[in-house]
């Protein structure tokens, strides 16, 4: 056997992990502007107020909503999410497309008043009295199955999307897991002129339990029932890449799975089927419970969002919305 054939000593790969040549061969890297920062615009309130469950995040009134990104811009973070808080609820959700809305607001100063890429969130459940991504039948209340009126709601997301787009947003994120919401949103805006603003869809929403710090966040948490018959099942991988392509095929810019974490396999997959540029939602829940073990000192808390981070882009993610932007920044 000649040398080449084997290993010429005890080292194999650790010599390529020593400091020098170990970042040279690093297969992985996050950037800052790999990033998206959520951003929450309360209109109910005129002062910012910290959400106890997401340590080191607020939600903010509608005339901060400009010092609050540049805040973030200040890190190197490039790009925002905009959620936003109206001031009164109805079964339609009507605030969520009315011109003088929360995040339609919000969106127009920032625009206006900041370079930053202002990515708007597309849903009801923070608009509705019920706390649901759409429309819901009359009795729904008292129906387990929870009926959602998939095409009436299809109607509310045009409209609010052509809202959004005409405020100024760069992109449309549309959350609500509608069946055909992505051709809906993308024939309006297209009808509307607004045919150069991309589409980001939650394209594998799953029904997760990492959801609840930012229901208190948005105040989205439905009053009755759960969201288990509109968002994915968490046992389903081959559902994902059914609803993905469907997507895909309906004029979706950027595919997103959500959760991050619990779903790399699905995040994998994704990137592996599709040439979209590919988004990760690093979930509220993830945030929090890193938070929460950092505090009783169980782990180094920049350490482990960074490599949390790192596992998402290693799995294929290009981009990343993750409450961990502001923070991780700068060691960027």
């Amino acid at each position: 056997m000649s040398g080449h054939d084997a290993p010429t000593s005890g080292l194999g790969p650790r010599r390529l992990r020593a400091d020098g040549v170990r970042e040279l061969v690093s297969e992985t890297d996050v950037q800052a502007s790999d990033l998206v920062a959520p951003v929450f615009v309360d209109a109910t309130t005129d002062e910012r107020q910290p959400i106890p469950s997401m340590p080191g995040h607020e939600r903010v009134p509608v005339d901060e909503a400009v010092p609050r990104v540049r805040e973030v811009l200040e890190t190197g973070v490039e790009a925002v999410i905009v959620f936003g808080i109206p001031e009164s609820k109805d079964p339609e959700g009507s605030r969520a497309d009315a011109e003088d809305g929360v995040v339609q607001r919000a969106t127009r100063a920032i625009t206006a008043e900041t370079e930053a890429y202002v990515i708007t969130d597309l849903c009801l459940c923070e608009y509705t009295d019920h706390g649901h991504c759409g429309l819901l039948e009359d009795d729904a209340a008292e129906d387990p199955r929870l009926t959602v009126r998939n095409d009436a709601t299809l109607e509310r997301y045009r409209s609010i999307a052509v809202s959004q787009a005409e405020a100024g947003a760069d992109m449309i994120a549309p959350s609500g897991m509608m069946d055909g919401q992505v051709a809906a949103i993308r024939d309006a805006l297209d009808d509307a002129g607004h045919d150069d603003v991309p589409i980001m869809a939650y394209a594998a929403k799953y029904a997760s339990a990492f959801y609840g710090p930012f229901r208190d966040a948005a105040d989205g948490a439905p009053a009755f029932g759960d969201r288990r018959h509109y968002q994915m099942d968490p046992a389903n991988a081959r559902e994902a890449r059914r609803e993905v392509a469907r997507d895909a095929a309906e004029g979706a810019d950027v595919l997103m799975v959500k959760p991050a974490l619990p779903y790399l396999d699905v995040v994998a997959d994704v990137r592996r089927e599709f040439d979209h540029p590919v988004a990760a939602y690093n979930v509220s829940g993830e945030y929090a419970m890193l938070h929460a073990a950092a505090e009783q000192g169980w782990l180094d808390l920049e350490a482990a969002a960074y490599e949390s981070l790192l596992s998402i882009k290693r799995a294929g993610a290009d981009l990343i919305i993750t409450y961990f932007a502001e923070d991780l920044a700068d060691q960027l």
